[in-house]
């Protein structure tokens, strides 16, 4: 497996911001369709939808998906981990917490990604900060959770560890993904191979779970949140991933998750009417701090002027 640049440069960051608009805006299209639809019909119109327009993509570009095994099997992988268990996780999970908090808990992917890079990869090991933003970032999910919630595992608390669990795959699909790089795969393509695989997938697992032909048709409103959600939310954000993921590495490109909750909390809090107790923001705010002291570029640069 290849090696991967440790510090991203400005363009990186560049595009990690962008990717984190469009991940925001993934809470807020979710708060919307979960009003109308049943999570997995969310995540099979998700999948299957920009599965379509990125493939449509890739025909305009001149590329080629792969033909042999070895790849489709690395797709399916990628799907599983990426799409699969994390989407169908979050949908469910936003349909009793609000898209502000389920964000928040969303952005405990690189303490996971940290601890799974280490575990998994010779070129992003822990180091005694990484260590140090890991057990701050814990504190401040357990903080949000609170431990009277723990004494009594209701539906919201389950619904809290299924995003956290979300996370976790999210982790594991970060340090899964390098492997594309090395095998000449086009970022576009990975892209549309993982949501292709996806849909492939859980399109007849809605159709026994769901039924949807049974369900009411959704309103104008909820299509365009679906349209969002795939689109914007997920085919473009998946482009850019892939793109950061194969020169900046997992632990890198998962620090997304520390921008994701402004812009998340900000649309939910605008449109959805939400609100977030005290000790969500203490919590959010402990991860944030944590995240820094993962990254260290905060913490290294007093330093260099004090030696400069």
């Amino acid at each position: 497996m290849e090696t991967v640049n440790t510090k991203m440069g400005s363009f990186e960051w560049l595009l990690l911001l962008i990717l984190s608009v469009l991940w925001g805006g993934s809470f807020f299209f979710v708060g919307v369709a979960v009003t109308a639809l049943p999570p997995l019909t969310i995540v099979v119109l998700r999948v299957g939808l920009a599965a379509l327009a990125l493939n449509l993509i890739v025909r305009a570009t001149g590329l080629r998906m792969p033909k042999g095994w070895g790849c489709w099997k690395a797709f399916f992988g990628m799907g599983l981990l990426n799409n699969m268990i994390p989407f169908c996780l979050i949908v469910w999970g936003q349909t009793h917490i609000a898209s502000g908090l389920a964000s928040i808990f969303n952005a405990t992917t690189p303490l996971f990604t940290v601890i799974v890079a280490h575990a998994f990869t010779k070129d992003e090991k822990i180091s005694g900060g990484r260590m140090g933003g890991i057990l701050i970032g814990f504190i401040g999910v357990a903080v949000i959770i609170g431990l009277d919630s723990l004494s009594d595992l209701g539906t919201n608390t389950l619904a809290q560890f299924a995003v956290l669990g979300a996370a976790l795959s999210y982790a594991f699909a970060g340090v899964y993904g390098r492997r594309f790089k090395s095998m000449g795969v086009a970022p576009l393509v990975t892209a549309t191979g993982q949501v292709t695989a996806s849909t492939i997938v859980l399109i007849p697992l809605a159709l026994v779970v769901d039924q949807p032909w049974t369900l009411a048709m959704p309103g104008l409103g909820a299509w365009a949140a679906i349209s969002g959600l795939a689109l914007v939310s997920t085919a473009l954000a998946y482009i850019i991933y892939f793109r950061i993921l194969a020169t900046a590495g997992a632990t890198n490109l998962l620090l997304v998750t520390f921008l994701i909750p402004v812009s998340a909390i900000l649309l939910g809090v605008l449109f959805l009417g939400e609100k977030l107790a005290g000790k969500d923001l203490v919590g959010m705010g402990l991860i944030c701090f944590g995240l820094a002291a993962i990254d260290g570029r905060f913490f290294a640069r007093p330093l260099l002027r004090k030696s400069s």
